[in-house]
């Protein structure tokens, strides 16, 4: 939200650009899939992408979840125009840079809570 008109000046009209309004979780999930690169400045996002091998982009000066930042699946970048646009360009020319940060270790979870919470609760109840 807070970059809007950021990335409406720099990426506004562009066919392969889309800047949404919040989705519900079904089509957020979705849009995520759909993704290449992510840019955001929501921390909620930046804990979702990962888990669907995205790169995520943070369009903000620092982050609530310095985790993502740390293992390489974020990168902060701030707000300044030619800032975002060359990290763009970066990540979707440069394969190998792409490839480190849609394959970083995933530090808020591998996607197999589920299974391991059932497996403790079938413990706990004698199955």
């Amino acid at each position: 939200p807070n970059v809007v008109s950021v990335m409406d000046s720099i990426l506004g009209d562009r066919a392969n650009v889309a800047r949404v309004e919040p989705l519900d979780y079904p089509h957020f999930v979705r849009a995520l899939g759909m993704a290449d690169i992510v840019l955001t400045d929501s921390g909620g996002v930046q804990e979702e992408a990962p888990a669907l091998g995205k790169p995520v982009l943070v369009m903000r000066e620092t982050t609530e979840r310095p985790e993502g930042v740390a293992a390489g699946t974020a990168r902060l970048i701030g707000t300044d125009e030619d800032r975002i646009v060359s990290e763009i360009f970066t990540l979707l020319d440069d394969t190998s840079r792409y490839s480190a940060m849609a394959r970083a270790h995933n530090p808020f979870g591998d996607g197999h809570a589920a299974a391991k919470i059932a497996k403790v609760v079938a413990h706990a109840v004698g199955l």
